[in-house]
């Protein structure tokens, strides 16, 4: 059987799915590691472009074509799987949105994977080849220590592309739970862990010297999580390959100075962390209940970072029941006089299946609600809802004005620099500088349709863009703190 797995994505962000390097699609390089040889598998991702799949997609080439998809690009896939059904090809989709909305789904394919596929997809497979493939399908949260899932078929790249960098999974499953986020709800609350030994075997393979660690939370958020990190990363330093690596954590981790010296000993050189807003009553409204705990000591514990060699960075969400459309220039300010190296800053976005969509559609509250259509503006990059202080085009406009201000303003090596000088590591401040270039080119690609969409250019004489130039001043000052 000849098997397609297709990553559709959404064409209103142009820029953000390529922001400094284009990360594999980990999911579907582990559900190829679980075809068997019998079978013959390609990837198609669209972050390379429709193209392929728009006129290879054909039943001369496929016996069966699997979609996975994030919300936004859902929309996208519906439009994949009606052009396999007119091909007469059998379609299955999983991932996220399957997962959060599969009798939707089930309108548009002839099969829905809901969860997580590693135990289930050899039973699709041979139901498919047998052409008994069943209108549903639910996966388990598998113990991956006892199995040994989560491993990549590292090697298989898109046939109508190259990935610059690779992927890899030594976890899945966040605890902290935050209402705006699928990940719980999708892999898990509990932290489950690969085995050690498979994930240095996998390390080595993988084909490029800079490696995303893909983890929700590599850290954890207790003493058992952070034992064994750090048990992993000593194994990755005896045992491992040269490779340079940045994860996603929690900011607990920099309170651990062993754990972040063993990080950048073994190659990391950057993390991002969900630091969201510096509002207690917003984390409130989030439930980060880790981050409001250590909200008081956020300098401190980017300074930990910071004294390993590792760089911050920060994810920040914009569009809380507290913030206004002030809180977009303050955030960013307050970022850079904290001493982020990466500032992201995006619009918050109630993803379905989360408790935040449910609450947000129960008050009525939900603009984008056309569906399928309507997912595909579910970006991070638009307001899809009505805030409390403000309209959904009032906190379009501010984050318009911080991606207008990095677009013209000269700022990305002097912050190169600035973290040169914080970490004193010439590696970690390339990937900086590598990062926040792609931050810039983002923002000019978008900068167009901005303007098309809003009708101005942002001036100087607002008192709020002046807010938004003086956190860009501040980067080209260094926004310096002491280090401790």
């Amino acid at each position: 059987m000849r098997i397609a797995l297709v990553n559709p994505i959404t064409r209103r962000s142009q820029g953000y799915h390529t922001v400094g390097s284009i990360i594999p699609q980990l999911g579907l390089q582990v559900l190829a590691e679980r075809v068997p040889a019998h079978h013959e598998v390609d990837i198609v991702d669209e972050v390379f472009g429709p193209e392929y799949t728009d006129t290879m997609l054909t039943r001369e080439r496929y016996d069966l074509v699997g979609i996975t998809s994030y919300t936004s690009g859902a929309t996208r896939a519906y439009e994949i799987a009606a052009a396999c059904r007119r091909e007469g090809i059998p379609t299955i989709m999983g991932g996220p949105h399957a997962s959060a909305c599969p009798e939707e789904a089930a309108g548009h394919v002839d099969s829905v994977a809901i969860g997580e596929c590693d135990e289930i997809w050899p039973q699709i497979l041979e139901d498919a080849a047998g052409g008994r493939l069943k209108r549903w399908y639910r996966g388990v949260l598998s113990d991956l220590e006892a199995t040994g899932y989560g491993r990549a078929r590292q090697r298989l790249l898109p046939v109508n592309g190259r990935y610059d960098v690779s992927a890899i999974q030594t976890s899945r499953g966040c605890p902290v739970g935050c209402e705006y986020c699928s990940v719980t709800k999708f892999n898990g609350a509990p932290i489950r862990r690969r085995r050690i030994d498979d994930i240095v075997e996998e390390w080595n393979e993988t084909p490029q010297k800079f490696i995303f660690v893909v983890d929700d939370n590599f850290f954890g958020v207790g003493e058992r999580h952070a034992a064994w990190a750090k048990e992993l990363l000593r194994e990755i330093i005896r045992r491992g390959k040269k490779r340079l690596w940045f994860s996603q954590t929690t900011i607990n981790m920099g309170d651990d100075p062993e754990g972040l010296r063993l990080a950048y000993k073994a190659g990391c050189r950057g993390m991002l962390v969900g630091f969201e807003t510096f509002n207690p009553d917003s984390l409130k409204e989030y439930h980060k209940g880790i981050n409001r705990k250590n909200l008081d000591r956020y300098q401190e514990l980017v300074n930990g970072f910071h004294r390993a060699g590792i760089a911050i960075f920060g994810g920040f969400i914009v569009g809380s029941d507290a913030d206004t459309p002030e809180t977009v220039a303050d955030t960013a300010l307050a970022a850079v006089k904290l001493g982020v190296d990466i500032i992201q800053v995006t619009n918050l976005t109630p993803l379905p299946d989360t408790k935040m969509f449910d609450r947000f559609k129960e008050e009525g509250r939900l603009l984008a609600t056309n569906y399928p259509e309507d997912w595909e503006r579910y970006t991070f990059t638009e307001t899809i809802y009505r805030p409390k202080n403000m309209t959904a085009r009032e906190l379009d406009e501010a984050i318009y004005e911080l991606r207008h201000a990095a677009a013209r303003q000269n700022w990305v090596w002097k912050r190169a620099f600035r973290t040169l000088v914080r970490t004193r590591s010439l590696t970690t401040a390339l990937f900086v500088l590598g990062m926040n270039r792609g931050w810039k080119r983002m923002a000019k690609i978008q900068a167009p349709r901005d303007r098309q969409r809003f009708g101005f250019e942002p001036i100087r004489s607002t008192p709020r863009f002046e807010r938004v130039l003086e956190s860009f001043r501040m980067h080209l000052r260094g926004g310096l703190v002491e280090r401790s």
